[in-house]
């Protein structure tokens, strides 16, 4: 008995594109260096980013960021956000 060959795997061969990512800074707004496992980051969504900043703030703060700002791609969405409670 011969079985219909089972349909290739549709794969696309593009990665998602992660264009979220969070400018790092200070209370003034600079640009605050960090560690290279807390920098560069980029998500696939707004919605991964903003769970990565829900998860990581307090190492954030630590590290000497007191705010950050949003972005997908160029375009700023929101901030800059305060880190701090108060």
């Amino acid at each position: 008995m011969n079985l219909p060959e089972q349909p290739p795997l549709i794969r696309s061969g593009n990665q998602p594109e992660r264009s979220w990512w969070w400018r790092l800074e200070s209370a003034g707004g600079d640009l605050v260096e960090v560690e290279r496992s807390l920098a560069d980051q980029r998500f696939p969504s707004q919605s991964d980013a903003e769970s990565w900043v829900g998860e990581i703030w307090a190492d954030l703060a630590e590290a000497g960021v007191e705010a950050v700002s949003l972005f997908d791609g160029e375009r700023m969405v929101y901030g800059p956000m305060p880190l701090s409670a108060s």
